[in-house]
């Protein structure tokens, strides 16, 4: 948790991405706070250091692993109103993260001040729905809490391949070595999912993706969705063009999308050529967001060096 450093004028829950955890966001919770938020994050079920009694790590749980993921979100959210009352509140996701940020709006969108929405890709294509039909039969070989071998081999195995040459397996993540060496260094990062984890995400993919999930979301909440074109788990960026399309067709009204030209995966790690941009837009989207009602709508592709 970091508490506002200005006038609080808004509270920010952080929802982190696969394979790592809460830690990761200081820098970018400390920038917040300077603006003038109070931010909380949490690791998620079966990430980080906090373990849930039936989520070990690289498991969300036994059984229903998206729904408690969800669960302990929303208890995140209760827990930050009472420690700071009825301020402004925005839910970020990145990656993992703005997956179950998304199903988040879908179910809470009501009490929310604005959603982030970064670095996810929503399609549901052939492809995804064969990887869902070949979770089953991985676990139909292997059972469901073992590491998804073939989960990491169209991901991040998959990802690697899209940068070259490469200096590392994560260089996709980002164009900042220190930062790439930094999370491959750190243990509680870069891990292999297990089958039931996997099928738990697949989960909340297609739950949000889909048409009837996406028209759950209030048509009036403000809505920040962006990544970058050169990052190959939203297909280039073209998975953030989508999704503000398809929100845009169901009448939602104040999105705001950008693609970072030249931005790999991990948008808060990345150099400050493509981070800045990104940052800048945030910070803006939060004010409007915390105190300017009426509708927001913008799109664009840009990049400041």
């Amino acid at each position: 948790m970091s508490e506002a450093q200005a006038e609080p004028r808004g509270i920010v829950l952080v929802f982190h991405g696969l394979a790592e955890h809460a830690g990761c966001y200081g820098r970018f919770a400390g920038e917040l706070s300077q603006a003038g938020f109070h931010v909380l994050a949490h690791d998620h079920r079966g990430h980080g250091s906090t373990v849930a009694a039936d989520a070990p790590l690289r498991r969300f749980a036994g059984t229903g692993g998206a729904e408690k993921v969800l669960k302990d979100c929303r208890a995140v959210h209760l827990h930050a109103n009472e420690l700071f009352g009825d301020l402004p509140l925005v839910v970020f996701g990145h990656s993992l993260g703005a997956m179950i940020a998304l199903n988040y709006g879908e179910r809470f969108g009501r009490d929310l001040s604005g959603l982030c929405v970064w670095n996810a890709d929503f399609a549901h294509g052939l492809e995804r729905r064969l990887g869902r039909i070949a979770l089953k039969a991985e676990k139909a070989l292997k059972g469901s809490d073992v590491a998804s071998d073939l989960s990491r081999r169209f991901t991040f195995d998959a990802w690697a391949k899209s940068v070259s040459p490469r200096r590392t397996p994560f260089d996709w993540l980002s164009h900042d070595e220190a930062e790439v060496d930094k999370y491959m260094s750190d243990p509680l990062c870069g891990f292999t999912p297990t089958v039931s984890m996997m099928e738990d995400i697949a989960r909340l993919v297609f739950e949000a993706g889909s048409k009837p999930g996406l028209s759950l979301v209030p048509s009036d909440l403000p809505l920040h969705i962006l990544g970058g074109s050169e990052d190959p788990a939203t297909r280039n960026g073209k998975a953030i063009v989508e999704l503000a399309d398809e929100l845009s067709r169901l009448d939602c009204d104040r999105i705001e999308s950008l693609v970072i030209p030249g931005a790999r995966h991990a948008t808060l790690i990345e150099t400050e050529t493509y981070r800045r941009p990104a940052m800048e837009s945030l910070l803006a989207f939060l004010d409007r967001a915390v105190a300017h009602p009426g509708p927001v709508t913008s799109s664009g592709m840009g990049v400041s060096s």
